[in-house]
């Protein structure tokens, strides 16, 4: 919290002194807007749209394949049942 009301106090010192416009108020705005933006997602380990999608398809390819290798696994185990059954 210091740090924003040290942060205040300097551009109204800036302004009062006529060292400061409004554009220049906006821009440093816009870079403390940003830079604490950028602060948020590197603490929350956030990714972008692309690797959300690329990891999307891969779960979905992962979920396919183990689906057909339990397909697989039910096929052989009841074949191996069903030879079981004949010989005896």
């Amino acid at each position: 919290m210091e740090k924003y009301n040290r942060f205040l106090r300097n551009i109204a010192e800036l302004i009062e002194k006529g060292l400061f416009t409004s554009k220049d108020i906006k821009k440093e705005l816009e870079n403390v807007i940003k830079f604490n933006i950028d602060n948020i997602k590197n603490r929350l380990d956030v990714v972008s749209r692309e690797e959300f999608e690329v990891q999307k398809k891969m779960i979905e390819k992962i979920k396919k394949e183990l689906i057909m290798i339990k397909k697989t696994k039910r096929q052989k185990k009841s074949n191996y049942n069903v030879k079981k059954v004949r010989k005896s």
